[in-house]
């Protein structure tokens, strides 16, 4: 059983050894761990710190392109390097590391495939209060979305197995946390929380640039991840306000021309029958949305099936080279 725990990067030169110093070297049931980072376009001393602390990968963007974009190049890495499980953590040792063995029990037990760390959110110190509210707000908002049950979704504490690290696909260029939680709750990955520790603030967090700014960012990513997987009823939503408002003046209007006082009322059935034909509208696109959601089904289990066969592909290479290198030796 291999562990690789990667570790996004950007301009972590200052952090990233104490992060590094606190990860575990041998955990029971696994066999094997392996780190590795993504340099994230950092402009310091990232890359050579992880160079002289002795990090196994490296994955170097030329510029800054973002945590999820870091976040998913990091599993590409790691399937590569043959990884059965993935756990990924933060570079400024925000998450207790000796926590990651809480964080792959389950998995370990076959009771899970991925595993979110949920911090203490009210306990912790250097979240204000509004932080607090918002983060409890956001998790709900996930929740529903994505029908799990995970206590924290904006925690990047994380650990998966091979197999649902397959199936993640993160669209958005801002954040994995989210639309992870969403896509795998949809999927039927089974998905579970356990509680972590975290450590002191080392440096404030750079994802919040401002606390609405997050908001907004956030609830476009969870609404936008939702309309992926259940478009049709979404939509239903959008499309009932208007139609049932417009079936409403409608039926007044005939109302009153039952009760011969219908003249001087054609603007009411003018605006009814506009509400009823956006109604009519938007629950048409929702249709349109439902099929096409069909299609990116089938195109989401033909990617996960030649990333599979590649992965494996790439595996066998590396075994079939490391043979012959000991038999070259013998």
């Amino acid at each position: 059983m291999k562990l690789i725990i990667q570790i996004p990067c950007y301009n972590e030169e200052k952090t990233l050894e104490i992060t590094l110093n606190d990860l575990p070297r041998r955990l029971e049931g696994i066999d094997e761990i392996e780190y590795l980072i993504i340099n994230d376009g950092s402009k310091d001393g990232t890359v050579e710190v992880a160079r002289r602390w002795g990090v196994h990968h490296i994955i170097n963007f030329s510029q800054n392109r973002g945590l999820a974009k870091g976040f998913m190049a990091g599993l590409d890495g790691c399937l590569k390097n043959g990884a059965d499980i993935i756990v990924n953590t933060d570079a400024d040792n925000q998450y207790c590391a000796e926590d990651i063995e809480r964080l792959i029990a389950p998995i370990l037990a076959g009771e899970a495939d991925m595993v979110v760390g949920a911090r203490p959110i009210d306990e912790t110190e250097h979240f204000s209060f509004l932080k607090k509210k918002l983060q409890r707000l956001g998790s709900w908002a996930v929740r529903l979305a994505s029908g799990t049950c995970i206590e924290d979704a904006p925690s990047g504490f994380r650990a998966m197995t091979r197999e649902a690290a397959l199936h993640i696909n993160v669209i958005n260029d801002y954040t994995y946390t989210l639309e992870t939680i969403v896509q795998a709750g949809r999927n039927r990955i089974a998905i579970t929380s356990v509680p972590i520790r975290t450590n002191p603030e080392l440096r404030s967090s750079r994802l919040f640039n401002g606390i609405w700014s997050y908001v907004k960012k956030s609830m476009v990513i969870i609404l936008r991840a939702y309309m992926m997987y259940e478009p049709l009823k979404c939509f239903t939503y959008f499309s009932l306000p208007p139609m049932l408002l417009g079936l409403g003046i409608g039926m007044r209007f005939l109302l009153l021309i039952a009760l011969g006082r219908g003249y001087g009322h054609v603007q009411s059935l003018i605006l009814g029958c506009t509400l009823i034909i956006i109604g009519f509208l938007t629950f048409m696109i929702g249709l349109i949305s439902d099929l096409i959601a069909a299609n990116r089904k089938i195109l989401s289990d033909t990617q996960y099936h030649v990333r599979r066969m590649e992965y494996e592909t790439v595996i066998h290479q590396e075994n079939t080279k490391e043979g012959k290198t000991a038999k070259a030796v013998e």
